[in-house]
């Protein structure tokens, strides 16, 4: 935040002092507003909060120190710069610690005054910030309440091993929302307010995922510059996801088993162990049972992780769900894309319900924002659906045919569905069949469909 239009409340007994400050504030760009004691800072905060308060340690009656502790009690969390007289700094210190900023000493220097103010309303700018991320990521990673049987039986084992450290195994098909679901758990339990980690196990080597989760020393590896931390350490006193737990590698199995055990660690090319205070959640789409039957995942480690499984049901298994879910991620993407779409018609409501998903939770995802940033509204219309959800390819049977009678049957039924998925636009039909439009021209009078 510049200090450029910010407003700034000087609280101080001394008329001179706030007429310095005054002068040198305005000179900043700064809106500024004086109180003389701590009861009118009071009641000027109570007014309009600022966004920085100056304020004087020595006052009568309501002392600085007093505002300031009232201020904290109140839950007012703006920066404040404290002002002392010469030789009391340990009064300064003290603020500091019941939660005051930074303090500048009287008399005080212009140039020291103005780097303060800047670094104080830079503050305040990034603690906005983050909590506008934080009420996006809450948007974003907000677990829909669910109507079918499935999803509430999850969701309600799910709510009682949230504030026990016990491992969560969370199993489904991909897309099913397994890190919503994990989020959900997090936020939860008492460690909401702390850090929480997603680690993507799919798609890094061995020595770069070791390195995510554990870290690593300075000159561990060629590469290796300087010290990083891992995940499992930035996130102690939170919760870390494990995702696609099931492809890991048997010898970064072993690694994580140990931490399970011990909820210690080393870095790549350490020797100190480092013990933190982290929540496992565990995620995969793999039968983990059957891989360790198989002999690709260590059984000491799947029954680690299995400790409190959960099963998250594919969306056509509780179609039930999606026009809640409908509702919410209209409601999401309309906020981000400032349009007022939040509804659909009973027909498209209807389609997205008929419709399988075989992408779960992540393509309905994906189809309402489609919908709402093709869609001119007032609501989301089947015109504003992908095709496949529209007119969804029928499922050939094939009973009684001989082969060739099969095998023209099977052409006629493909060519039918691209056509009804173009909506008769024999260009767009033949692209999607991956054929000349001069050979769908001959298919169509071979296969005897006309009237298109």
């Amino acid at each position: 935040m510049e200090p450029a239009g910010a407003s700034v409340l000087i609280v101080d007994d001394d008329p001179a002092s706030r007429r310095l400050l005054d002068v040198r504030l305005r000179a900043l760009g700064c809106e500024v507003a004086a109180a003389t004691d701590g009861q009118e800072a009071l009641v000027a905060v109570q007014r309009a909060v600022p966004a920085l308060i100056l304020l004087d340690l020595q006052m009568p009656g309501m002392s600085g120190m007093d505002l300031l502790r009232q201020l904290r009690r109140d839950g007012i969390d703006i920066p404040i710069i404290v002002i002392t007289a010469h030789g009391s700094i340990e009064r300064a210190v003290e603020a500091m610690k019941e939660g005051a900023y930074d303090f500048i000493p009287k008399p005080f220097d212009p140039k020291h005054l103005e780097i303060a103010v800047r670094k104080a309303l830079e503050r305040e700018g990034l603690r906005k910030g983050i909590g506008i991320l934080t009420e996006e990521a809450d948007r974003r990673y907000y677990l829909v309440p669910g109507q079918s049987a499935k999803m509430n039986e999850a969701t309600e084992v799910a709510k009682k091993a949230a504030n026990s450290k016990a491992t969560v195994l969370l199993l489904g098909e991909s897309g099913t929302g397994k890190e919503i679901f994990a989020r959900a758990i997090h936020n939860w339990s008492e460690r909401k307010g702390k850090p929480f980690i997603a680690i993507n196990c799919v798609g890094l080597s061995k020595e770069l995922l070791e390195s995510e989760l554990f870290g690593h020393e300075k000159g561990a590896f060629t590469g290796a510059h300087q010290l990083k931390k891992g995940k499992l350490e930035l996130a102690h006193g939170g919760t870390v996801l494990l995702d696609e737990v099931g492809d890991i590698t048997p010898e970064l199995q072993t690694k994580l088993l140990r931490f399970l055990q011990e909820r210690e660690f080393e870095r790549l090319g350490g020797v100190q162990p480092i013990r933190v205070d982290v929540r496992i959640i565990a995620a995969t789409n793999r039968e983990l049972d059957g891989a360790v039957r198989q002999g690709r995942f260590r059984e000491d480690l799947y029954h680690r992780l299995n400790v409190i499984p959960i099963i998250l049901p594919p969306l056509r298994e509780r179609k039930e769900d999606i026009p809640a879910l409908a509702r919410h991620f209209l409601g999401r993407f309309s906020f981000e894309t400032k349009k007022d779409l939040a509804e659909t018609t009973q027909e498209a409501l209807e389609k997205l319900v008929a419709y399988d998903w075989p992408g779960n939770v992540r393509e309905l995802v994906n189809v309402i924002e489609r919908a709402v940033v093709l869609g001119e509204g007032p609501k989301v219309t089947v015109q504003d659906l992908p095709p496949r959800i529209v007119a969804p390819r029928s499922v050939f049977v094939a009973d009684g045919l001989s082969y060739r009678e099969a095998m023209k049957a099977y052409r006629r039924q493909m060519v039918l569905d691209a056509l009804a998925r173009s909506k008769g636009n024999r260009a767009a039909a033949a692209q999607a069949l991956g054929l000349h439009e001069k050979y769908l021209l001959r298919l169509l009078k071979s296969l005897k469909i006309r009237n298109l």
